[in-house]
């Protein structure tokens, strides 16, 4: 991503790292173990938070925070002019999708136990890889659809809908999470299509901004907005880890490639299932484990073939 939008002055994009630095998997792995704790806290506090505030509240008063923190980083560091009202169609239609996925997020992180919403989450690049020829217009491969149907096999380990007496182990929660991934996927691609015009930190603006108002208003339709007391805490830390997880992994992708990255962030998964289990006593289940496994295999193959693509020659 340029550090300036084109045309723009040469102010540096805050948000990103400022130049490429030599590859270090070892710095890489420092920089995805901070962003593994943030992803980690992050789901801890959105559980704390449900007990006082819907997602939305959620969501519209952890937007004010996080649009507090990208404009005062932006003023630190002469970045404010990069924030441009531009393309306001797109970056309206990317705020849907990721305001989408993100409640389903919080909702599925207070209902359903913690590993499972990590593990449905590591289906977004499944997504992608079937959803990007229709939105980026790049062609499908047999490498993406392997990939994916290694990625649904994944899901239905993970689902388990033959191992309920009562009906399925997927329920409500389970498909919240499910969807979120599909919403973070789209956000993804268009974020995509935005960072090709315009710098990290105006995305960033124009998320925290659009989001606080779909917050406000979806919070107060009901006419009944209600205010953090005892959460104000948790409500903070959402709104700090949430930005800091994905600046850490952009360093870190800075620093290795993303198939060595992407195996990383798997880490996620065991670190979450064990706070899981001393937080909330949640049972570690093998099926979860196995069902991430397909799904990481299935990224994997996915990253590779894309790097192959990519490689001068091929």
């Amino acid at each position: 991503m340029s550090p300036s939008a084109p045309g723009g002055p040469a102010t540096a994009d805050p948000l990103v790292p400022a130049a490429p630095v030599a590859e270090s998997p070892l710095a890489a792995a420092g920089w995805m173990a901070l962003a593994l704790c943030c992803f980690s806290a992050l789901a801890v506090a959105g559980r704390e938070a449900a007990a006082e505030l819907d997602t939305f509240e959620i969501l519209a008063f952890r937007s004010v925070i996080s649009l507090v923190i990208v404009v005062a980083v932006a003023a630190a560091s002469g970045a404010l002019p990069l924030i441009r009202a531009r393309r306001m169609r797109l970056h309206l239609t990317r705020n849907c999708f990721h305001f989408a996925g993100q409640n389903l997020w919080f909702h599925a992180v207070a209902v359903i136990p913690l590993t499972q919403v990590f593990a449905y989450e590591f289906t977004s690049p499944i997504w992608i890889a079937l959803l990007a020829p229709l939105v980026l217009g790049e062609r499908f491969a047999r490498a993406r659809l392997l990939a994916a149907a290694i990625g649904f096999a994944g899901i239905l380990v993970i689902a388990q809908p033959w191992a309920s007496e009562a009906g399925a182990a997927f329920g409500p929660g389970q498909a919240a999470a499910l969807a979120a991934a599909v919403g973070f996927a789209f956000n993804i691609m268009l974020t995509k299509r935005l960072s090709a015009s315009e710098s990290t930190v105006s995305i960033m603006f124009f998320m925290c901004a659009i989001q606080a108002v779909m917050g406000f208003v979806c919070a107060g339709a009901d006419l009944d907005i209600a205010l953090p007391s005892r959460t104000l805490p948790w409500i903070v830390l959402i709104g700090v880890c949430g930005l800091a997880a994905h600046y850490c992994v952009a360093r870190a992708l800075s620093r290795a490639p993303a198939t060595v990255v992407a195996p990383m962030d798997f880490g996620r998964l065991p670190m979450i299932a064990v706070v899981g289990m001393l937080l909330y006593a949640e049972p570690l289940e093998v099926a979860v484990f196995a069902g991430a496994a397909l799904v990481l295999t299935a990224n994997l193959i996915n990253l590779r073939a894309e790097r192959r693509r990519a490689a001068p020659g091929v």
